[in-house]
């Protein structure tokens, strides 16, 4: 952003000369130089309109505030890793392309201090390194996707990292004043000279995913129902601006401007298996492409249990999805992902969720992840190829059949929309969560709502910008649409979102 990027140039006497020498400095002296910028991006239940300081008083649609940065590495050797871990992050394992800087990035984006590389595959992050150092030779094994040292068995390398400016937040909107602020906010400063970047370091510093400006104060903590970010008000009540910062609100005694950090609320991390229950099988059934992973996350953090699959990927297992190894049938898991339109297989759960998605929708994303696996993209060649119109055609009958027959053998099915898990998350997943018969914990769900993303969510960044659809294939999608919407009104059940029907 513009502000941020002078800023930056504040810090070196405000001179674009000296600016770029300092650059050239760290270029020539070997210092690692990261300079990043994101997009904007919509996220399920972002921001809202941020002011700007023009005369005209117009909103501008701002989701996410990003800032160029100078990352600086050093590494700091190799920690023991054993019973007290070295770092107690974020955390994630790549068995087959794992970096030194992928996994530093990761814990930038994250917001930690500290990054750290154990046995060749495995990210560990963190702001405080818990634990001493040992010989360097004791981390020894190279990392899976080059040939870089990335620690050791029990041991990590690891590495300081250092931001210039130490800041990225996702604005969240104004928010009326809490009743009680010692309850609400368990951090709270005063910061002369208030600008959103300070607060954001302080909360981030702290490791609270919150960062609530009111004025000279800010406060930092989690989502709860103290402070439930449900309420939005306009951002008008949240002025003066930051004294500290151009463009940017910094709320009153009864208004807050909230941010949220890159710290992740570990609230609703914590998952584990349910005791064997075989007679409780319970499906999450869904046609390929309709989100079941990104449903299996979210469903996952927000019961705490892990969920399971009749598929077993390794990939998945990989990213945190423990249930994948397990027997589905043994009912250790809270529900179980199937791709499954034949009978037999359906009878076989006692009760199932079926995961709905517009068919336009769930054609494309599982197009993409056949060609470009669970986060990547297909070519153009590929979607303007004959492949993806016969794939069209014949999938768009199976979206149907798969539907059709779920709500005809399936056992107690509950109905849930993609779109409507976009749009309404928290709801969504009260219900998921009744429906499953466990206790409603809504600090979990609160916690679930300010990280919504997960691994597999496909970025937007890979869209296709134009409708690969062609006008004989829309009314062939159309019709599989209303034969779906038919049986759904025949089981008494509310029929499809409007808008599925392509006009």
């Amino acid at each position: 952003m513009a502000s941020q990027l002078q800023n930056i140039q504040g810090c070196v006497c405000g001179k674009q000369v000296q600016f770029f020498s300092l650059i050239l400095f760290f270029l020539t002296t070997g210092t690692i130089i990261f300079l990043h910028s994101s997009a904007a991006e919509v996220s399920p239940g972002g921001g809202v309109p941020r002011r700007t300081n023009n005369t005209s008083n117009r909103n501008i649609e701002v989701k996410e505030k990003s800032s160029k940065f100078i990352l600086k590495t050093k590494d700091i050797g190799c920690f023991l890793d054993e019973k007290q871990k070295a770092l107690t992050g974020y955390s994630f394992v790549d068995n087959n392309n794992m970096t030194v800087s992928r996994c530093q990035h990761n814990c930038v984006e994250r917001g930690y201090k500290y990054a750290g590389l154990e046995t060749g595959n495995t990210c560990f992050c963190g702001n405080q390194v818990f634990t001493h150092n040992t010989r360097d030779t004791d981390c020894k094994i190279f990392c899976t996707g080059e040939t870089k040292l990335c620690g050791g068995v029990n041991r990590l390398s690891v590495f300081q990292l250092i931001l210039i400016p130490y800041e990225r937040s996702i604005f969240k909107g104004c928010f009326r004043r809490p009743d009680n602020i010692t309850l609400a906010f368990p951090i709270s400063v005063v910061i002369q000279n208030m600008s959103v970047d300070k607060c954001v370091v302080v909360c981030t510093e702290k490791e609270k995913s919150l960062a609530v400006l009111a004025g000279d104060h800010c406060h930092c903590g989690f989502p709860t129902l103290l402070f439930s970010l449900q309420e939005l008000q306009n951002e008008d009540k949240c002025l003066p601006l930051c004294p500290g910062g151009e463009f940017e609100s910094c709320g009153n005694e009864k208004y807050f401007a909230v941010y949220r950090t890159q710290v992740e609320d570990k609230r609703c991390l914590e998952r584990g298996f349910l005791p064997p229950q075989p007679k409780k099988l319970v499906a999450l059934a869904s046609f390929p492409g309709s989100g079941n992973t990104w449903a299996r996350y979210l469903i996952e953090l927000s019961t705490g249990f892990y969920t399971g699959s009749v598929y077993s990927d390794k990939v998945l297992y990989s990213h945190g999805f423990k249930g994948e190894r397990e027997d589905w049938r043994n009912g250790t898991t809270v529900c179980i992902k199937t791709h499954n339109l034949k009978m037999e297989g359906i009878i076989e759960f006692e009760s199932s969720i079926l995961l709905i998605r517009n068919p336009y929708n769930s054609l494309m994303a599982e197009f993409n992840r056949q060609h470009g696996g669970h986060t990547g993209f297909a070519s153009e060649d590929d979607w303007k190829g004959e492949g993806w119109t016969v794939y069209a055609r014949n999938n768009a009958v199976s979206w149907r059949s798969f539907a059709l027959n779920w709500l005809k053998y399936g056992k107690n099915v509950m109905v849930i929309y993609y779109e409507d898990l976009q749009k309404n998350l928290v709801p969504q997943l009260r219900k998921i969560v009744k429906f499953l018969g466990l206790k409603v914990s809504e600090d979990r769900l609160l916690c679930v709502a300010g990280q919504t993303k997960g691994d597999f969510k496909r970025s937007k960044k890979g869209k296709l910008e134009y409708n690969p659809y062609t006008p004989e294939m829309q009314a062939h999608v159309n019709e599989q649409i209303r034969r779906v919407d038919t049986a759904l009104k025949e089981k008494q059940q509310p029929g499809v979102p409007e808008d599925y029907i392509a006009k």
